[in-house]
């Protein structure tokens, strides 16, 4: 315990610090990206050949018999996307919280 309270003040900015850092790391290497991936290539590519396949009428029965996951898909997204979002956010204030704390200048009791 000793420990802790002698060296306070630099675990308090090492630990700001590293907050802040996970925070812009994940922030920029999630942000979205303009091009597809390969994985969405692919499966754009093996939906077109599905298409070509099936033909015209054949593709109303088949959709009717599969239920469409691509809804729940989307929304799985973007509710990653908001966790991921507000996990930066989170990191981001409380290194900011950390790095504030070490820096306030206390009164010293005699």
């Amino acid at each position: 315990m000793g420990f802790l309270k002698k060296h306070k003040i630099v675990l308090f900015r090492v630990a700001g610090s590293l907050m802040l850092l996970v925070g812009f790391v994940v922030h920029f290497w999630l942000t979205p990206k303009e091009a597809y991936t390969e994985n969405e290539l692919a499966a754009l590519n093996v939906a077109r050949m599905e298409a070509k396949v099936a033909g015209g009428s054949g593709t109303s029965s088949s959709k009717k018999a599969q239920p469409d996951g691509t809804k729940y898909v989307e929304e799985l997204k973007n509710f990653q996307a908001k966790q991921m979002k507000y996990l930066t956010i989170g990191a981001m204030i409380f290194g900011v919280g950390f790095l504030g704390y070490s820096f306030v200048r206390k009164k010293e009791e005699e």
